[in-house]
């Protein structure tokens, strides 16, 4: 989703900007843009497509200047042109950059329109920088004229404003989209993400919702939604910086799926001893684990399918009731809140607004108490969840996730067992599982190396243009998250179904040009699912079937067998991931898609 970044120093911030923006790529847009401002005034480039078309214009039309700021967009208020692209102006007087959404700008837009402004975008940002520029009519100082116009917008944003009589500071504010200040020696930074920064520094001030700063080159000011002057502390940057290098790696996703046996074991480690789980890893307040008599998930997306997995775990293992819901579901309707229920909220960046919005909508009613399981601990969804488990995947940049999710499973897992030994999961049983997990890296690092098996299967795939995953059970979820990965990144339309649902309707898609992925786990449900795979192999499908090789089954007429190491039970969702994930990227490969960078997806969703 849309990227800032901004500079004040006492160098040219051109490069900075630009190798900013690059370094934002992965979070998905669709054109870019900067506005320098120098002592003769604010110019700027904007640009359609990739941050290579914005570096092109830029060599050939240099612009110097120690103040800029710059933004990749992801179309919300239309199209992908030039005209809607950021930085937007008012007059030649201010550049404004936003991320977000303004639910509002229309009425004010007709307000402007009626003072004389003319629009020349079709965004809801270009309200802001008019909204902006007439409140500075009857108060000139930029800072108490931004705090004045955010008072009148409806919705999440996240802006950076330069003015071009101003060479001495800029302002930038944030309201339901993460923004982040970077502090430098005589320089200071804004950006949507630390990584666009890493380059300049390590340093970090994480803004509250709300928050307006001010930053020249030797000082931050920061101002709370109140106006009032805040003390905010500095973060070092602690994830390795290698993350935005995709080494021996054609693609960031493939890295990232070949780094899941590590960050496995990075979540794994302090959580559990030889026999055990270490509740501590849920702070001071672990406690909560003996009250909790329900479970509430909230996600979005492949975090959702997460939480899916996590419901069979829970009630298997503890016997508790757990809903799971989409987020964007939860928080438009009344919700009713059982008795001691846990909200907890999954989520790789931590800024997912549905996410948050679910969060902060949830800390209204009731519940015993909040745990998020997040990948990004200075993210919102940390900072305003009063527990956190941290899946220490590091830093995800591919859009479709991969790490993110086999860490949150673990994470759930561990979790799940916690509450589990609180409502009589017996101390063998605990023992057996925690051990089981401590295994689990090494099975992932197995199922990799079917990579081979699996690229060649792949190319089956380059004209299919529909595609059908079953799973029973856990295997249900880890399904959906397959088909999910398929259709974001090769663009195959892909569905998911329970396998016991095939004859309930998807049967009569199937022939010999839609592929079915079944995915068979080893357990008591094992011939049943054979069952199904027989009414696909009836009616001429193409079955391919991930399983352990103790299944009895393997290659044959229409059936094409890929072996997933034998593990136990519980761990068998996320180890069947692995080879859906592999099978995605490869097909995605042979019909030369952008992988890291799929059409019109973002990888962190901060508007609704």
């Amino acid at each position: 989703m849309c990227g800032i970044v901004g500079v004040i120093a006492c160098r040219n911030v051109s490069k900075i900007l630009i190798e900013g923006l690059s370094r934002l790529e992965y979070r998905g847009y669709d054109s870019s843009g900067i506005a320098i401002n120098n002592e003769d005034g604010v110019y700027s480039h904007r640009a359609v497509g990739k941050v290579q078309a914005l570096k092109d214009k830029f060599e050939a039309y240099p612009l110097d200047g120690k103040i800029g700021i710059a933004h990749t967009r992801w179309a919300t208020h239309g199209k992908p042109t030039e005209a809607n692209a950021h930085p937007h102006f008012s007059g030649d007087d201010l550049a404004l950059v936003h991320n977000g959404i303004i639910e509002n700008h229309e009425p004010l837009r007709r307000e402007l329109k009626a003072k004389g402004y003319e629009f020349k975008s079709e965004t809801d940002t270009e309200v802001i920088v008019h909204l902006i520029h007439d409140a500075m009519k009857s108060q000139p100082d930029l800072l108490k004229a931004v705090q004045a116009s955010l008072a009148k917008l409806e919705g999440a944003f996240a802006i950076g404003v330069v003015q071009k009589d101003d060479n001495e500071r800029f302002i930038a504010a944030r309201k339901g989209s993460p923004l982040v200040v970077g502090v430098g020696i005589e320089e200071n930074f804004v950006a949507s993400d630390q990584l666009a920064l890493l380059h300049v520094t390590d340093q970090f001030i994480f803004l509250e919702e709300g928050d307006v700063v001010e930053l020249s080159r030797d000082q931050v000011t920061i101002y709370d939604a109140k106006g009032e002057p805040q003390e905010r502390p500095i973060s070092v940057f602690n994830h390795n910086i290698d993350a935005t290098d995709k080494g021996e790696y054609r693609h960031y996703m493939m890295k990232e799926i070949y780094e899941q046996p590590k960050v496995i074991a990075a979540c794994l480690d302090g959580r559990i001893s030889e026999t055990k789980v270490l509740t501590s890893c849920f702070g001071a307040d672990s406690g909560f684990l003996k009250e909790v008599e329900n479970i509430h998930i909230v996600a979005c997306g492949t975090s959702y399918h997460a939480g899916m997995v996590a419901k069979y775990w829970i009630e298997d293992l503890a016997g508790l009731p757990c809903t799971v819901e989409v987020a964007s579901e939860y928080r438009y309707r009344k919700v009713a809140v059982p008795k001691n229920t846990l909200f907890l909220t999954l989520s790789q960046s931590g800024e997912t607004a549905d996410t948050l919005a679910a969060l902060r909508m949830a800390k209204e009613l009731g519940y015993l108490t909040t745990l998020a399981i997040c990948n990004v601990p200075s993210s919102t969804l940390v900072r305003e969840s009063a527990l956190t488990l941290l899946t220490n995947a590091g830093a995800e940049i591919g859009v479709a996730s991969t790490k993110a999710f086999t860490t949150q499973l673990t994470a759930l897992l561990i979790t799940s067992i916690a509450i589990a030994v609180e409502n009589g999961l017996s101390a063998e049983k605990e023992k057996e599982l925690v051990q089981a997990m401590r295994s689990l890296p090494a099975y992932v690092d197995l199922a990799l190396k079917e990579d081979a098996h699996i690229k060649n299967v792949a190319d089956r795939f380059a004209n299919k243009h529909n595609a059908l995953f079953l799973g029973r059970g856990t295997m249900f979820p880890i399904a959906l998250e397959g088909s999910l990965k398929l259709k974001e990144i090769s663009y195959i339309h892909a569905e998911a179904y329970p396998a016991g649902e095939l004859k309930h309707g998807p049967l009569a898609l199937v022939d010999e040009n839609m592929p079915i992925i079944a995915l068979v786990p080893h357990n008591d449900m094992l011939d049943k699912l054979k069952s199904n795979l027989q009414e696909v192999a009836a009616r001429g499908g193409e079955l391919y079937v991930f399983a352990d090789k103790d299944t009895d089954l393997h290659s044959e007429e229409n059936i094409i067998f890929t072996e997933v190491p034998k593990v136990d039970s519980i761990l068998e969702p996320i180890v069947h991931t692995i080879p859906l994930q592999l099978l995605s990227y490869h097909v995605a490969v042979v019909k030369g898609t952008d992988v890291d960078q799929p059409r019109n997806l973002a990888k962190s969703v901060t508007v609704e």
